[in-house]
């Protein structure tokens, strides 16, 4: 198990700084009022896939083209990863294969379609799609990439800890949502690295709480998937994001399916912004823990801004 470092995090910036500008990080007045206290808003969403994970792809994908002569990556993903890998694959020119369920986000998937990438269509989740990648990867002579564990994407992801913390360092706390958790990994690894006091808190849907489930045990538990939710949706957890929490996450809650809905909603109004369920989820933490976060400086993440308009339709 290889564990990244703040040293490769801050390698990590310097790597994606040609390909991704640092995204925004803004105050809406009135959704600090309706949460009862600061809350800033990181807009990953203003990314080219409009997700973080495009800073682990591209992260990646630099060092893979350099040291790997291009024998093509498989991955698996519900859609923002796969679009980050798609993406950073065309910058790179790497063959890419993301595995997907049948069911998936359209708009993801013609998205990575469109950056170059094959899509497979394998069984009805996430978890589906890993084992199949695990099964074959090595068959078709491909990279195996995994979309929580490997300490490139993590070290990528965790770049927007960095910049929350150059643009306001007084920040209190930070609100992370889980799927696979490296981008909570990643944010642990940086904030810790610059200020311990920064505290952070993840957020999963409780209709899909492996991650919760296995940080709170303390070993790897597999969990129902039932959210509707793609970016939180898995039914196991990851090894590496696991012992990182473990070490340095401060909490971590559950969001009901309504808090998720309640916060895209409420995001659309306050920030003008579209958002999916998962990048909602920090929003629904927030309002769930309003009276504990009264007087401090929240950071939440926006990451997911692909929802559908039939999404949307029934959102609304």
């Amino acid at each position: 198990m290889i564990v990244p470092t703040f040293q490769d995090i801050l390698q990590a910036q310097r790597t994606i700084a040609p390909y991704l500008k640092p995204t925004p990080i803004y105050q809406y007045p009135t959704l600090s009022e309706v949460l009862g206290t600061e809350i800033w808003v990181k807009h990953e969403n203003h990314l080219p896939t409009r997700a973080f994970k495009v800073r682990g792809g591209v992260n990646f994908m630099a060092h893979f083209h350099t040291n790997n002569n291009n024998t093509g990556v498989i991955t698996a993903s519900t859609g923002n990863h796969g679009q980050s890998v798609a993406y950073a694959a065309h910058l790179f020119n790497v063959p890419a294969i993301v595995a997907m369920p049948n069911g998936a986000n359209e708009a993801k998937v013609k998205a990575t379609q469109n950056l170059g990438a094959e899509v497979r269509f394998v069984g009805n989740d996430f978890d589906d799609c890993r084992e199949y990648i695990e099964n074959i990867s090595e068959k078709e002579g491909l990279h195996y990439l995994s979309s929580g564990d490997d300490p490139l994407i993590i070290a990528g992801v965790g770049t927007y800890t960095l910049e929350i913390l150059e643009d306001r360092p007084d920040i209190d706390v930070i609100i992370v949502p889980i799927g696979g958790g490296s981008g909570a990994a990643g944010a642990c690894i940086a904030a810790k690295a610059i200020n311990p006091l920064v505290e952070i808190i993840g957020v999963q849907a409780a209709a899909a709480p492996a991650a919760y489930l296995s940080w709170k045990e303390q070993k790897s538990v597999e969990a129902k998937m039932e959210t509707f939710a793609e970016g939180l949706a898995t039914r196991t957890a990851f090894d590496v994001p696991q012992k990182i929490l473990r070490d340095h996450l401060d909490d971590f809650i559950l969001v009901s399916e309504q808090e998720l809905v309640d916060a895209v909603v409420l995001g659309i109004e306050k920030t003008h912004n579209l958002v999916e369920a998962s990048g909602a989820a920090s929003l629904a933490a927030a309002a769930k823990l309003r009276e504990r976060l009264q007087g401090k400086r929240v950071a939440i993440i926006m990451s997911g801004g692909n929802i559908t308009l039939e999404q949307l339709r029934q959102l609304i």
